[in-house]
């Protein structure tokens, strides 16, 4: 194994940064022996230092956009939205905690309280995904971090870069070195943190393959918190929508922003029989004006490469085998830069299929499904063992309200994009797609434990029934 991790930048295949392989267990005793002089802290103190780390990433902004963008690949637009993401994520993260976790006084009998406060688990392990390098970690870290944990964060191999720039930022702000600790490798380095004896708990972002391998292994491992954000093979409904231009909009929006690497992202589109030539022949007008290229190009590019070439060759391969499967290919995904891993948006009617797969295909591709009533489409919607996001396109209230009460899914959105969560609601969902510990807003819920006391100033008791006399 190689003593050095490389990141290089898949639009242009050059060499963007290395370091050596970090110690697992060396990191996890770093942040084992800091993390209670943090707990110990005043919370206005941690709050503080919190915000010094948004103005540290606000100062560097211009820095970390290019960075993460030369390294995933994704537009500058879009590395610009991620870095002001890390910004905003300290302020909403300290109203959630103050909401989710606040001291709180309960009703008690005469001459004792109750109180209700939180606890920190002490040291938390993170492991962040390749598509949104920065945000996505840094959402279990702030709210990580102002619980009084530690933390030991391990980037995604092939985003190494940017997750040790976030963990600078951290430093520089003046947050203790020992309680921020990053972890450069491989899923080797991954694995050995996930199966370490002295984490509390384990913060997770990625794919449902290895969050369904994480909750098996941590099934004997009651005392530790796992919260799991997986990914999604989320349908969109369209019925009853007549402005075909807003509603293609939507359809792109959500099936092909971040070249489709959203676990948000539309992987199935589901449509009323009556208008499907209608709204498909407009969805391929939108999708043939899509910019793709890499991050500096000027005109701005809507969607830049997926992360690799092993990545756009699946995809390729995925969507030859739905072709085979008996798809109908409506546009074709192409590889435009010969050896990088940009790849257009692809649309295949897979309506014919026996058994279509229920899988996530991590990019540019959307399924397309013919409904003939809207119970079929809603039956089609949760056909599916994920439940991450769900959309529904019309301008029915009626339909809406069914749609939320039927689908299976942790975000139901009505004339939105299945993507584009807010920072300020509660992010999760079922089945595939998560473990009940929802991500964003509610973070806060598992960062902190909540203990109960029953108090009172002075010890007074009797036990009045079932003693002898005497």
């Amino acid at each position: 194994m190689s003593a050095e991790l490389i990141s290089h930048e898949p639009a242009t295949g050059a060499l963007l940064w290395r370091a050596p392989i970090g110690d697992v267990d060396q990191e996890v005793a770093t942040a084992r022996a800091s993390w209670a002089a943090w707990a110990a802290q005043p919370l206005t103190n941690r709050i503080e230092a919190l915000r010094r780390f948004g103005n540290v990433v606000r100062q560097r902004a211009d820095a970390f956009t290019d960075l993460i963008a030369r390294e995933t690949g994704k537009p500058l637009w879009e590395a610009r939205t991620e870095v002001d993401s890390v910004i905003a994520k300290v302020d909403i993260s300290v109203k959630a905690y103050a909401e989710r976790t606040a001291q709180r006084r309960l009703d008690a009998p005469m001459g004792s309280r109750m109180a209700l406060r939180h606890k920190p688990h002490g040291v938390l392990a993170v492991l962040g995904p390749y598509n949104f390098p920065a945000h996505l970690p840094n959402g279990h870290i702030v709210p990580a971090l102002l619980a009084g944990n530690a933390v030991v964060f391990k980037p995604s191999e092939k985003t190494p870069a940017t997750g040790a720039f976030l963990v600078d930022c951290y430093h520089a702000a003046g947050i203790p070195e020992g309680c921020v600790r990053v972890v450069i490798g491989g899923p080797d380095a991954g694995k050995a943190l996930a199966a370490h004896d002295d984490i509390d708990g384990l913060l997770f972002t990625g794919s449902a393959r290895t969050g369904i391998a994480l909750n098996r292994a941590f099934a004997t491992k009651p005392e530790k918190i796992l919260a799991l954000e997986m990914g999604g093979n989320n349908p969109i409904i369209v019925w009853e929508s007549p402005d075909l231009h807003s509603t293609a909009a939507l359809i792109v929006q959500s099936a092909f922003t971040s070249a489709g690497q959203r676990c948000t992202a539309a992987r199935r589109l589901i449509i009323d029989t009556r208008v499907y030539d209608q709204v498909i022949e407009q969805v391929l007008k939108v999708t043939a004006k899509i910019i793709v290229d890499e991050p500096h190009a000027t005109p701005a590019p809507f969607m830049g490469c997926v992360i690799d070439n092993e990545a756009a060759d699946l995809l390729t391969e995925s969507f030859l085998e739905l072709m085979m499967r008996g798809g109908r290919a409506l546009r074709h995904p192409e590889r435009p830069i010969a050896g990088r891993p940009f790849l257009t948006p692809g649309l295949i009617d897979t309506t014919e299929l026996a058994e279509r797969p229920d899988i996530e295909l991590f990019g540019p591709i959307l399924q397309v499904i013919r409904a003939e009533t809207f119970d079929d489409a809603i039956a089609e919607a949760n056909n599916t063992r994920y439940g991450l996001s769900a959309s529904l396109i019309s301008q029915n209230p009626a339909l809406y309200d069914r749609f939320w009460a039927n689908a299976r899914a942790g975000i139901v959105n009505w004339n939105k994009p299945t993507n584009g969560a807010s920072s300020g609601a509660p992010f999760g969902g079922i089945g595939w797609s998560g473990n009940h510990r929802p991500s964003a807003y509610y973070a806060a819920d598992y960062c902190a434990y909540p203990v109960v006391s029953n108090e009172a100033d002075q010890a007074r008791a009797s036990i009045g029934i079932g003693l002898r006399d005497g």
